[in-house]
């Protein structure tokens, strides 16, 4: 096997991903450190768990609002890409009921109001498209738009896909198994009525209905901020940041009522912050305020 040259395949990196990284992350340049301590490590961890593998390796991406997991799965997608492997990036959002399917459970459920908590996809479909990667068949690849019947989103066309090497499969609960319902007794705010605990039990319960799609994930990468209550402050700069662009953003309210929202059907402290102290996932990041890696936990299997 020939020697790799590390900085020259830093360097050829980093004109791939300047683009990227000046458009969406407002970086010059591709970040040096990000480059060599985070991103190129765990690109090249995949390319050893592919290698360990047969057929596609299914990798989950796990993280609460605003800590990256699209971002990460961008910058892996490209750098996979750069090392010659196929990638699908399939977001758990693209697994959504259609806008008719929604509005239907909206009315059967109202606490349903917005898409997002367990019960708003189609497990089904998910199965389905998985198992097709896994195994090397032709998927039609659901893709989810945002902006359909007013931001309420609806089914996109399909993307064909014929053949892949990687699917990293990112979503917010990713990966969240049911707990124990006694842990909803004493549950951390927002969930202190008797309403929110009935919502946050129910929402636990559906977890159950994904187990299956978990099971198809042959690793799983977890984002945890380094307080849940940064998803907060995240999306709040991100709305103000579109409201001075000129676009149409939520107001500092309107985001708490959102984030809120999604706290009490699966909250960070009861689902996702346990990764810290368990060996279910492989990688366990730490994010920073700065939205930077500050920690990497390897559990691996």
């Amino acid at each position: 096997m020939p020697q790799i040259d590390w900085k020259e395949l830093e360097r050829s990196l980093s004109v791939v991903l300047e683009p990227f990284c000046r458009n969406h992350l407002g970086e010059p340049v591709c970040p040096p450190d990000l480059l060599q301590n985070f991103w190129l490590p765990l690109a090249q961890q995949l390319v050893t768990w592919h290698a360990q593998g047969e057929g596609t390796l299914i990798q989950g991406i796990l993280g609460g609002q605003g800590t990256g997991k699209t971002t990460l799965a961008n910058i892996l997608r490209q750098t996979l890409n750069h090392f010659g492997l196929r990638v699908c990036q399939l977001s758990l959002d693209d697994l959504y009921k259609t806008y008719a399917d929604r509005h239907h459970l909206a009315q059967l459920d109202p606490r349903l109001r917005w898409r997002g908590p367990p019960g708003t996809h189609d497990v089904e479909l998910g199965l389905e498209v998985l198992q097709q990667l896994k195994h090397k068949r032709p998927a039609q690849v659901p893709r989810f738009d945002k902006s359909a019947w007013g931001g309420m989103g609806d089914r996109a066309t399909p993307e064909t896909i014929v053949s892949v090497d990687i699917v990293l499969f990112e979503g917010w609960f990713v990966g969240v198994k049911p707990i124990a319902p006694s842990a909803f007794d004493h549950a951390p705010s927002p969930i202190e009525t008797e309403g929110d605990r009935a919502f946050a039990r129910d929402m636990n319960t559906r977890l159950a209905d994904y187990l299956p799609l978990w099971n198809l994930l042959d690793r799983l990468i977890v984002l945890i901020p380094s307080d849940y209550r940064l998803s907060q402050l995240w999306r709040r700069q991100a709305e103000q940041g579109m409201i001075r662009a000129g676009q149409t953003g939520m107001a500092a309210a309107e985001v708490d009522e959102f984030v809120e929202y999604f706290w009490r059907s699966l909250h960070p402290e009861l689902f996702i912050t346990p990764f810290l102290r368990n060996t279910q996932a492989d990688w366990v990041v730490e994010i920073s305020p700065a939205h930077r890696p500050t920690a990497i936990h390897h559990y691996l299997k």
